[in-house]
């Protein structure tokens, strides 16, 4: 098994993974047998990446700024990525509303359909949950995102992996790290590059089990699918979210053609892993880890800007979640407020899906609580929510998966046009888990 590549063996367990899950769940009391004894291993492995993914930002940023010598540059960085970021949101929102105005998915759909989904889903759990947590997002002030970037109390933010005030702290300490002596400055910068190395040697032995979790991620996934005719009623909407994922990808791979001169068949082999495992994740927090060290070890990128672009992206740039949920307000709209479909509507559904893809968590459906924020700012009828939410409510976490790729790979994407830009982006030195094994013996 060494000498298969990483992504192939993610693959392999996939597959195995799919077909596990569809075994167990034609087996009387296989569902449960995968839930008890298999999806653990899963839920170990997500809980790893996101145990170093806080250390990981604090000390590739920290160490990162403190390289860049000159505040100014900075400002540059930063600069150019949310410019980017923002570009590439627009887009992908643009291809969402451009997709589903031309297939029309919503129209048509019938009303024994509907009942079915509305009886299934309406007063379930989940979509209740997102009912409560768009409410409770909503409550806050308008500066609210704005205020909840800097923290009260740093150990409570890294606690609570709250990213955007882990950035702000590691770059208010990179910052003051250029503004002091260097000869005082020098030991905590050497500490924190000392930790980054750690992590990155933790995400190549946790990277170990992935195709192992992975399996386990996808049976679970598999054998939650209860109900595959509602399924096939939705088909038309999924695909149309797929498509317009599709196209993004494509977008991404013009961008690293054109702008940083990469193969695109390279830049998706060196990201395969970091893809394979936001896909089976649905977690673009998860993966970060991993994507850094893709980005960093075999794209080149350097430590400074991957250190801040590929952490801000993970919380700010969700152009998979923008796109879908451009799809999924028209698509609602159209079975069940077709009145509201007006070119104004659609683009304060463009707006909104922007600033809300900001303030959307990196976690798994957590574009569905935004969703009901895109719905509520066009005047979507509050009675309705529910019925709107349940419509979509079945293929979402298939869709979340798929868009979650897309999030991820735009990360990427951007991480290296930003290097490029900076002359930061480098001939690749891939590391494995045992390169100082001998030397350890």
């Amino acid at each position: 098994m060494k000498k298969i590549a990483l992504h192939w063996k993610i693959i392999i367990g996939m597959i195995l993974g799919v077909i596990l899950g569809f075994i167990m769940n034609s087996i009387s009391g296989g569902k449960d047998f995968v839930t008890d004894w298999i999806a653990p291993f899963g839920t170990i492995f997500i809980n790893l990446l996101k145990l170093i993914a806080v250390p990981l930002i604090l000390a590739s940023l920290i160490k990162g700024v403190s390289d860049l010598k000159d505040i100014s540059k900075i400002k540059s960085m930063g600069l150019r990525t949310i410019a980017i970021y923002l570009c590439t949101t627009i887009v992908a929102i643009v291809i969402g509303l451009s997709i589903v105005n031309v297939v029309k998915p919503g129209v048509g759909m019938s009303a024994d359909t509907l009942e079915k989904i509305k009886l299934k889903y309406e007063n379930d759990a989940g979509v209740t949950d997102k009912l409560t947590k768009a409410s409770a997002q909503q409550d806050a002030g308008p500066l609210q995102a704005l205020v909840d970037i800097f923290p009260s109390n740093i150990f409570t933010a890294l606690g609570e992996a709250k990213m955007l005030q882990v950035i702000f702290f590691a770059l208010f300490v990179g910052i003051c790290l250029l503004l002091i002596p260097e000869k005082k400055a020098k030991p905590l910068v050497r500490f924190f590059d000392s930790l980054n190395e750690v992590v990155m040697k933790m995400v190549d032995l946790i990277m170990l089990f992935a195709p192992y979790a992975v399996l386990a991620l996808m049976a679970n996934v598999i054998v939650a699918f209860d109900d595959t005719e509602i399924l096939l009623k939705l088909l038309n909407y999924a695909l149309c979210v797929i498509v317009g994922l599709f196209i993004m990808i494509v977008f991404y791979l013009i961008l690293v053609k054109l702008y940083t001169k990469k193969s695109p068949i390279w830049f998706l082999n060196k990201m395969s892993p970091a893809q394979l495992l936001a896909f089976s994740t649905s977690s673009s927090a998860a993966t970060l880890p991993v994507t850094m060290e893709r980005v960093e070890e075999h794209i080149g990128v350097d430590k400074e800007v991957s250190g801040f672009v590929l952490p801000v992206g993970a919380t700010v740039n969700m152009d998979g979640t923008s796109l879908y949920q451009g799809i999924a307000a028209v698509f609602i709209m159209q079975v069940v407020w077709p009145e509201g479909l007006t070119i104004t509507n659609q683009l304060v559904i463009i707006a909104t899906a922007i600033l809300a893809s900001v303030g959307s968590a990196a976690v798994p459906s957590a574009g569905m609580v935004m969703l009901v924020i895109v719905l509520e700012s066009v005047g979507f009828p509050a009675e309705l929510l529910p019925i709107g939410l349940a419509l979509i409510f079945a293929v979402d976490r298939p869709l979340d998966m798929c868009r979650t790729v897309v999030n991820v790979t735009g990360d990427a994407t951007v991480s290296m046009m930003v290097a490029k830009s900076l002359g930061k982006l480098h001939k690749p030195k891939p590391k494995n888990w045992d390169d100082h094994y001998e030397h350890v013996k």
